[in-house]
């Protein structure tokens, strides 16, 4: 899923002075969004409705950001090339009136500059062409058997202990497993890659502290590190992975990629499928339990999973908010935005507006058509999207069936974020 967010240094906004309001408009902080209160976290939606009744665009002068809440909207302008999810191949960052990041994190924002989810085109076509192939309908679909055994053993696992962290002892192992396999990630090592994702993510959040900085930085110069280290034993003992596979077009044509796209590409892999997945997984199961309904139907007709799955990651997405830059001005819903300045496309908002879906706030197992934007839309929508949509197929599946009266035993706390927001952790007896 599409995880990761492209947060660049938050700076002056260049020719508009920060702080101008709309006469008559109350605040986002008046209208409830507060993206740091645990409150707003652990329920987004009745703010986040507000924002969309009565003031889709608006400036939020705590962030440097326009907020974007109309699925109409945010459907368009994730389409619209007059947006960007970097400016750097348009301007440095002085140029476009932003602060560079400090000289000690180097190490995050070097990684993230070489990863399609942060390029333009040229850049961008030519980086997801080359990834493209690992994941065709065709190729994800050979890996079925792969992921019904990894399924299999982690439910047998959770099985044994009858009351689990649905999170830790299940829902984090599968993804996890399958794209450190699909990379050829050596399996003593894969203890090692959550950490440095959930670590190297910190820095996705708005304002991140000096200490989640600290620790992003220092994630991505381990992760980097280990797979460069892990890219070039591949280049001289090719397998069938991906890692290796990139690594031919290396060797072979290296203006077509070199090793720090092979890397950050690896990187960002991972870290879409730690982070989002596990969240978008988790989350969709505690929107079951807390509506018994949805659940009980669900259990009486599994048939209805491929459709439940993106209902419930519309229902309460993993990643509530994605950011653009404005390369050129645009005018929403009569507002005009001037080129500098960065959006906040609020994806929560947008998938819970009822002009788009019917039902908006309840759980429509069936819904189609289903137009949610939790994998995104445009150059940039989820590459992942049809590995985690099978993975999540045979996880939801095997867990309804051999888990027929699985239940929360306490309810949750939610992690003190927003951008990819999810679950401490989701205790659960059989």
């Amino acid at each position: 899923m599409s995880s990761t967010q492209s947060p660049a240094p938050r700076g002056t906004a260049g020719s508009r002075a920060p702080g101008t309001a709309t006469p008559g408009v109350r605040t986002p902080a008046e209208l409830g969004y507060d993206p740091w209160d645990p409150a707003f976290v652990a329920d987004p939606y009745p703010a986040l409705s507000r924002l969309r009744d009565e003031a889709p665009v608006i400036y939020d002068e705590r962030t440097n950001q326009w907020l974007v809440s109309r699925h109409g909207d945010v459907n368009a302008l994730l389409r619209d090339r007059r947006l960007g999810r970097s400016y750097l191949h348009m301007a440095s960052h002085e140029a476009w009136g932003r602060t560079p990041p400090p000289a000690d994190q180097a190490p995050f924002w070097d990684l993230l500059a070489v990863q399609m989810i942060d390029m333009e085109p040229p850049d961008h076509r030519r980086l997801r062409r080359l990834v493209t192939a690992a994941f065709t309908p065709r190729t994800v679909e050979a890996l079925r058997p792969r992921i019904e055994a990894t399924v299999g053993d982690a439910i047998d696992g959770a099985l044994a202990l009858g009351e689990f962290d649905m999170i830790s002892d299940l829902l984090e192992l599968v993804p996890v497993a399958v794209i450190a396999e699909l990379l050829g990630i050596p399996e003593a090592d894969r203890h090692l890659l959550r950490p440095w994702s959930a670590d190297m993510t910190l820095m996705f959040e708005l304002d991140p502290t000096p200490e989640a900085q600290r620790h992003a930085t220092e994630a991505s110069a381990a992760f980097e590190s280990y797979l460069r280290g892990i890219a070039r034993e591949r280049r001289r003992r090719p397998g069938t992975d991906l890692i290796s596979q990139l690594g031919a077009v290396l060797e072979r044509d290296g203006d077509r990629l070199t090793e720090d796209e092979l890397i950050g590409t690896a990187v960002l892999l991972l870290n879409a499928g730690h982070e989002a997945s596990v969240n978008g997984a988790a989350n969709s199961w505690w929107a079951l339990f807390r509506h018994p309904r949805a659940l009980a139907r669900l259990r009486a007709e599994p048939g209805l999973v491929p459709t439940a799955i993106e209902e419930l990651l519309r229902f309460d997405t993993p990643a509530p908010m994605f950011e653009r830059w404005v390369l050129e001005d645009v005018e929403i819903e009569g507002v005009t935005v001037p080129r500098g300045e960065e959006l906040a496309l609020q994806f929560a908002a947008a998938n819970r507006d009822p002009a788009a879906f019917a039902d908006s706030d309840a759980i429509v197992l069936d819904r189609s058509p289903n137009r949610d934007l939790s994998f995104g839309a445009g150059i940039h929508y989820c590459l992942g999207a049809p590995l985690a949509k099978l993975e999540f197929e045979i996880l939801f599946e095997a867990i309804l069936r051999r888990m027929p009266r699985l239940d929360v035993v306490e309810k949750p706390a939610w992690k003190p974020r927003f951008v990819l927001r999810g679950l401490e952790s989701l205790r659960v007896r059989v």
